[in-house]
């Protein structure tokens, strides 16, 4: 199995003004430095790898009863609906991007989350040039 940490860092990282640093001593994922939406765990208190994340109202019951092979509820966030995702399981990397940006959609503001749903602009005329 691949090293999950360079994936999820590129998956986070690819959305509009996020930066890494860390936090509890573990790599997290913030929008504009100031609000966190994904953090990385490496054996915290029960020697599994995965991540946390903000999650939508009902997300994070449905996944977790769906298959918590795949997923838990986080401790400390977990009451407030965060999802946790093992990455010691194989995951399905298309669903962890969505679930990545969900996560960004739930805590970026609403500038930010519309610029996920405006297409790049081609700055090219049909010739070319």
């Amino acid at each position: 199995m691949a090293e999950p940490l360079p994936r999820l860092r590129r998956l986070c990282l690819a959305l509009p003004e996020t930066t890494e640093r860390l936090s509890h001593g573990e790599p997290a994922w913030f929008v504009r430095d100031k609000k966190n939406f994904v953090s990385y765990r490496d054996h915290h208190h029960d020697d599994r790898v995965g991540f946390w994340c903000a999650a939508a109202p009902g997300a994070q019951a449905e996944l977790v009863a769906a298959d918590p092979v795949r997923f838990f509820r986080p401790p400390y966030v977990g009451h407030r609906g965060w999802l946790g995702i093992y990455l010691d399981v194989p995951q399905d990397w298309a669903e962890i991007a969505e679930i990545v940006t969900d996560a960004y959609r739930a805590i970026a503001p609403k500038t930010l989350v519309n610029l996920l749903d405006t297409p790049p602009v081609n700055h090219l005329d049909k010739t070319g040039g």
